[in-house]
């Protein structure tokens, strides 16, 4: 049904959960134009409630609706828009590998071609993290519909392309040298000293295992950190500086490029009730 001139215009929404846990979760309505091309260092998996969910996914454009599991990989460009002129609404869940390499014990990143499935495993497995954000979850809940996703995505998967053995104590060697020292300015070396892994080989495995680079890790966490400051009432300037980067501008492209839209474009859609009292400052000046 199309939106007749006459009915006022809804404002683009999100809602997060803001329940502590693993698991980052949303639900969002999009009336046309959704996201910019952008990348997560997560699997983004998700369903369309209503409308045509409209993605640019691995050189073709998409179409999500309900019915279907949304499956992105770790680190692909994506965008998102309306498929029609009624907008559309979705939930989503962002996974951090690390929680599928801890069922998967050293594997390969599972692949689902095109960005969607309609396996019914998928969609079974998936059902725990597309619940309404005002659902929350328990602990064990959560870790274990986290093993089921892992499960269900290596057998829609199917077999991983051949490669040599990963070393997957020495990527969590590295990675937990990252988590504990984001205030460093850390290089391969480093990375080499931590896990006592040839720089080039922890490289190469560390993208096998986590879907993404060192340094794109290390970036995604420092923008984790920013946005926690911005809810929290840090400026712009404020944020960046305390979460690693080097000004705002330096931080506001590596935010647009990972999420799609600018930090204040980001606290904006965030519905009422999200954002707490005083949660942002718009003295500081966007930079697109």
């Amino acid at each position: 049904m199309k939106r007749s001139p006459s009915m006022p215009p809804v404002s683009d929404w999100v809602i997060r959960s803001t329940q502590p846990g693993a698991i980052e979760r949303i639900e969002a309505w999009f009336g046309s134009h959704g996201y910019d091309p952008h990348r997560h260092d997560t699997y983004s998996i998700g369903r369309t409630l209503a409308g045509v969910q409209s993605f640019h996914y691995k050189g073709a454009l998409r179409h999500g609706m309900p019915g279907n599991t949304l499956v992105l990989h770790p680190d692909e460009l994506h965008d998102g828009m309306a498929g029609t002129e009624t907008g559309f609404r979705y939930r989503m869940a962002y996974i951090d590998p690390a929680l599928i390499q801890a069922a998967l014990g050293g594997q390969p990143l599972p692949f689902v071609p095109g960005g969607l499935s309609s396996d019914p495993r998928l969609f079974h497995a998936s059902e725990t993290f597309v619940q309404g954000v005002d659902h929350p979850l328990e602990r064990l809940e959560e870790q274990d519909a986290v093993y089921d996703l892992a499960m269900a995505l290596r057998a829609v998967a199917g077999k991983p392309r051949g490669r040599k053995r990963l070393d997957y104590r020495s990527a969590e060697r590295a990675k937990a040298f990252i988590l504990e020292h984001l205030h460093l300015g850390i290089t391969l070396e480093m990375l080499e000293r931590a896990s006592g892994r040839e720089q080039w080989s922890l490289s190469r495995d560390f993208r096998a295992l986590y879907g993404t680079s060192p340094y794109r890790f290390v970036t995604l966490r420092r923008l984790d950190n920013v946005r926690r400051l911005l809810l929290d009432g840090f400026t712009l300037v404020d944020a960046a500086l305390a979460a690693g980067f080097h000004d705002q501008s330096h931080m506001t492209r590596h935010f647009t490029r990972s999420y799609g839209v600018p930090p204040l474009r980001w606290l904006e859609r965030l519905r009422p009730g999200q954002q707490r009292a005083g949660s942002y400052k718009p003295a500081d000046t966007e930079l697109q």
